[in-house]
């Protein structure tokens, strides 16, 4: 993990650090279908405030006992479901110990996930946080940042694999519907978007108009 200014990345994103997660699961219901992999992305920032890729994880997950295994999902990942694979709980626990790290370093509060069709991603982890009541979960638990959104704004379309060619990043279909290749090209794209913004100027204005307003708070202060 990169050390490069920890109070900056604090100041992007109202004290969140961006995590981008990607889960390839047996189906779509997070309540019943078995969550089979996990990858996830920890943000980073350098000293001029543009977004980059960090940290990678990954894990193959075992199915939860009395999981649901929708054969159609099976057969569009790919996945076996029996291949050797960790316990979704303390997969997800060594994860959030390591994003809790990144956090401290960088001077953030909490993580929030970034997902393409991020709700999706967020419910599979919400529910398995839930199954094994895992403690200090470092995410916010229903916010998100979505890219599928954010690509729709600046690329004009939602569809990852398009959303990355036409911003420029190399996609490979045959690689899709890995969890961290999707993870890997997700935050290749919200780093674009995001770093586009900010050469816009739109940060910086934002940054601004927010100390501005911290030192009319300050002075208020003062004189009561």
């Amino acid at each position: 993990m990169s050390d490069h200014q920890p109070n900056l990345m604090a100041e992007r994103f109202r004290g969140y650090l961006p995590v981008v997660v990607d889960v390839e699961t047996a189906g779509f219901n997070a309540q019943t279908d078995a969550l089979l992999e996990v990858a996830m992305v920890v943000m980073d920032m350098d000293e001029k405030g543009f977004l980059f890729p960090g940290y990678e994880m990954e894990a193959k997950i075992k199915p939860f006992a009395g999981a649901n295994l929708e054969q159609s999902a099976l057969d569009f990942t790919g996945i076996d479901p029996q291949r050797d694979a960790e316990d979704e709980g303390s997969a997800l626990n060594n994860m959030f110990k390591s994003i809790r790290k990144a956090m401290k370093a960088k001077g953030c509060k909490r993580a929030i996930l970034v997902g393409h069709n991020a709700h999706f991603d967020l419910g599979f982890i919400n529910a398995a946080i839930a199954r094994h009541d895992l403690k200090r979960n470092p995410f916010h638990p229903f916010s998100s940042f979505d890219t599928a959104t954010l690509a729709g704004l600046a690329l004009g379309h939602t569809v990852l694999a398009r959303s990355c060619r036409l911003g420029g990043i190399d996609f490979d279909n045959k690689e899709a519907h890995s969890a961290l290749y999707d993870t890997q090209k997700t935050a290749e794209l919200f780093s674009l978007i995001t770093n586009q913004w900010h050469q816009l100027g739109g940060w910086d204005w934002a940054l601004r108009k927010h100390k501005q307003e911290q030192q009319e708070r300050a002075a208020e202060a003062e004189e009561e």
